[in-house]
């Protein structure tokens, strides 16, 4: 298990409700395009959800059976897509809500793909590897009625990651009784996986820094950044940060933080935190909390944890000039207020870090075809996504003089109601 991952999941508050939140600001977007209240009712609900028993005899003997979770928000696009999660905090209005924010990503950057979820109530820390195989092989086995390369594509999320797809993968095949390699993404990439994929969302989240960036007329090489999490998001944040020659000066994970005013050598810390060391145990850095680094006066703060980090109460503090949500859901609406009224400007999460989703189509595609890019081409087709996202938002902003959120919102539910209409699900026609 990736200690680094292990460290990202365990940043987590979770004093709001997550799906009350995006039914939230769902109703407020569609109120704000003066829809039908239809199309609210039919967004905040996902169309299926299932749950189903996971059990694991563990090495003393004992059967433990654990919760395990799907959720499928809305097919009008394509097959449902949306990562896997194992954390002992996974609830089922947890992953409803990431289902929905799912649909979004894919509406904003135009992929024919709708919103899944699913995840586990689990501690892998507290599983062996032969442990973990079996949950994660038993929970494909639960859930292979609803899912596939035409339904629904699984993908890694918090504590999972390619070895895990590729169990899961080979449990489907042995299943079905024939190779399926587009049933899920980020897998191995000798089994089916894209070059790129495990990057993608920290390369997706850098682009659209880039871009704010360019807005604002902000010199990212003499920027400063501080990231919350120290995972594969928040890692491969600071790569791609560092080497547009902005300083990173403080990180943050479950163990605590560190800090610099000089920055911090990122590949030397990529390396150090390689064999499953926390990015908190560098020593080349004064000791840091989450909350100090949040006061911190850089350019650039990345929330790249969990949900629920930045609040009503941590929000005042932050000084950065860009807030780029690489975590799902990290702003709860009071924080975002605060945000909003301090004229910070916030990349919003269906936005910041739709890259790992844009790459995951891009190996379901690789799939179909059974031709693989190399990893030059994915990054290329995934900038030219991002961008393309990017300005699109940004341009609804500027037009409505509206946050970038509401922007956001308001570009994907116009992108699915087009869908709705073309069906025949509703009648007004929102072109």
């Amino acid at each position: 298990m990736n200690e680094q991952n292990k460290a990202e999941a365990d940043i987590t508050t979770h004093d709001q409700n997550p799906y009350e939140i995006v039914k939230d600001l769902l109703k407020e977007a569609v109120s704000s395009l003066e829809l039908s209240e239809n199309v609210y009712h039919i967004l905040k609900k996902p169309m299926r959800v299932f749950e189903v028993a996971v059990p694991v005899r563990m090495d003393n003997g004992e059967l433990r059976n654990f919760t395990g979770y799907r959720s499928q928000h809305s097919d009008v696009l394509g097959p449902t897509k949306g990562g896997i999660r194992f954390h002992p905090s996974v609830t089922l209005d947890e992953v409803k809500a990431l289902s929905i924010w799912m649909s979004m990503k894919s509406a904003i950057l135009d992929l024919p793909l709708g919103g899944g979820k699913g995840g586990i109530i689990v501690d892998p820390k507290e599983l062996n590897e032969r442990e973990l195989e079996e949950l994660s092989r038993n929970y494909i086995r639960s859930i292979t009625p609803i899912i596939g390369p035409q339904k629904d594509i699984p993908a890694p999320d918090v504590n999972t990651n390619p070895q895990i797809m590729g169990w899961m993968l080979d449990e489907f095949d042995k299943l079905r009784g024939y190779n399926v390699p587009g049933m899920l993404t980020g897998k191995p990439l000798i089994v089916g996986g894209s070059q790129g994929r495990i990057a993608a969302t920290g390369r997706g989240v850098v682009f659209t820094i880039r871009e704010a960036a360019k807005a604002l007329d902000l010199d990212l090489s003499k920027a400063t950044a501080a990231i919350q999490g120290f995972g594969n998001v928040g890692s491969m944040t600071a790569k791609f940060l560092h080497e547009l020659g902005v300083k990173v000066v403080a990180i943050t994970d479950a163990n605590g933080g560190i800090h610099s005013d000089e920055g911090f050598d990122i590949p030397e810390l990529l390396e150090f935190v390689k064999d499953g060391k926390n990015a908190s145990d560098f020593s080349k850095g004064d000791t840091i909390t989450n909350e100090e680094m949040f006061g911190l006066p850089v350019d650039i703060l990345v929330p790249a944890a969990i949900e629920n980090q930045i609040t009503a109460k941590t929000a005042p503090s932050i000084k950065a000039k860009i807030l780029a949500e690489a975590a799902n859901g990290p702003t709860t609406p009071e924080g975002d207020k605060i945000l909003e009224d301090n004229g910070i400007f916030v990349i919003p999460d269906i936005l910041c870090n739709a890259g790992g989703v844009t790459v995951s189509y891009f190996e379901w595609v690789q799939n179909s075809m059974n031709y693989y890019w190399k990893e030059d081409e994915v990054n290329t087709k995934l900038e030219e996504k991002m961008v393309t996202g990017f300005d699109r938002i940004y341009s609804i902003r500027q037009e409505k003089k509206c946050r970038m959120r509401e922007a956001a919102y308001s570009a994907a539910i116009k992108h699915l109601v087009k869908a709705f209409h073309a069906r025949g699900w509703i009648k007004e026609d929102p072109s």
